[in-house]
């Protein structure tokens, strides 16, 4: 994934760290530095990973419950705002999506209640102490568990409360359109989140653009499922383009690009063997760096996946939006092209079905 760094892999989900995240870091260690010095400034760091330590056991918790339910969880990845827990499919049964959604919090609640247990005990606190609580190492991380278990139960995507939202909402009415609700409703939440954020707080409305956007992702997505539901990469591929021979050279490919409407150039040998794979950002910057005498095979990429014609849309589709390439080469089961599942045609075929759907409704 790009701009992302690996950490490791625990029970087979890898945990990645966006690169933004170390910006964060140098802001909050700059800014401490500058107000209290270095010691407060290492401090602030500490806390800042320690808070997103407990982000990470959050969403453990979502990969946790979804392997319950026979869902993988590919990967998780922190980012300055939060982290995101990748399952490989959304549970079609509302009560198991409720069940995976609330797990995150429940991680949080175990953290908070562990440590008021370790700073109080079974006994109610006075006041006092716990203000002075606040002030230590324990007592802060106990107040972010708290934050994150309200934030995230807002009902609003992608946190957690939207999820929930939308399963009871789709247990009285479809998928899709509980979604787009659910959606809606995380929306105008953003847009108030926003506005409070206007008062002094801009990472307030950095969140808020943040909600904004997955929930219109989300919806998005959940159109996309119901439209392609059932659906093979061969309803979507494109069959009449033009190949390149593994000796053409660049000035072959502008030929293609200039006289057909192609933006990806597809290598294949004699006998129509997949071999490579280029598009055209590839070739203007190929031609730019060497002249039109290269050899496509200087250019085209070899590590891509191959799709089937006859695999589900939406594993094509989700493939295509994880390695975040705009064309995969569909082939044969002896490996010759067949076609290719672009993003261009998906686009396309999607409207098309949209606007049939929209059609039987009217």
């Amino acid at each position: 994934m790009r701009w992302t760094l690996r950490l490791g892999r625990i029970a087979g989900t890898e945990v990645r760290i966006h690169l933004t995240f170390f910006l964060l870091l140098a802001w909050l260690g700059v800014e401490e530095y500058q107000q209290t010095g270095a010691r407060a400034a290492l401090v602030g760091i500490l806390e800042a990973c320690l808070v997103f330590f407990c982000v990470l056991l959050h969403e453990f918790g979502h990969a946790l419950a979804a392997r319950h339910y026979g869902i993988r969880t590919p990967d998780i990845t922190l980012y300055p705002i939060g982290g995101v827990a990748r399952i490989e499919r959304m549970p079609e049964n509302p009560g198991e999506e409720i069940v995976i959604a609330i797990a995150g919090p429940l991680v949080n609640v175990v953290i908070a209640a562990a440590l008021w247990l370790a700073l109080f005990g079974l006994k109610a606190p006075d006041p006092a102490r716990v203000i002075e609580a606040r002030s230590g190492l324990a007592g802060f991380l106990l107040g972010v568990n708290l934050m994150l278990l309200l934030f995230n139960l807002l009902p609003a995507f992608p946190m957690d409360g939207g999820r929930v939202l939308r399963a009871l909402l789709a247990m009285k009415m479809g998928h899709t359109r509980a979604t787009q609700i659910a959606a809606r409703i995380g929306q105008f939440l953003a847009i108030g989140l926003g506005f409070l954020g206007l008062y002094g707080n801009p990472m307030l409305i950095l969140v808020a653009v943040f909600v904004f956007i997955a929930a219109a992702n989300e919806s998005g997505s959940a159109q996309l499922r119901s439209l392609s539901r059932g659906l093979p990469v061969s309803a979507a591929m494109v069959t009449e383009f033009r190949t390149l021979p593994r000796n053409a050279s660049l000035g072959e490919a502008v030929d293609v690009l200039l006289h057909t409407s192609q933006h990806e150039f597809p290598v294949v040998d004699p006998d129509g063997t997949m071999r490579g794979l280029f598009n055209r950002s590839d070739l203007l910057a190929a031609l730019k760096a060497s002249g039109p005498a290269t050899l496509v095979t200087e250019v085209m990429g070899t590590d891509f996946p191959i799709v089937h014609p006859g695999m589900p849309f939406e594993q094509a589709f989700a493939m295509m939006q994880e390695r975040g390439i705009q064309a995969l080469p569909v082939t044969a089961e002896d490996g010759r092209l067949v076609g290719l599942f672009t993003l261009e045609n998906v686009g396309e075929m999607l409207m098309v079905r949209n606007a049939i759907a929209g059609s039987r409704r009217a």
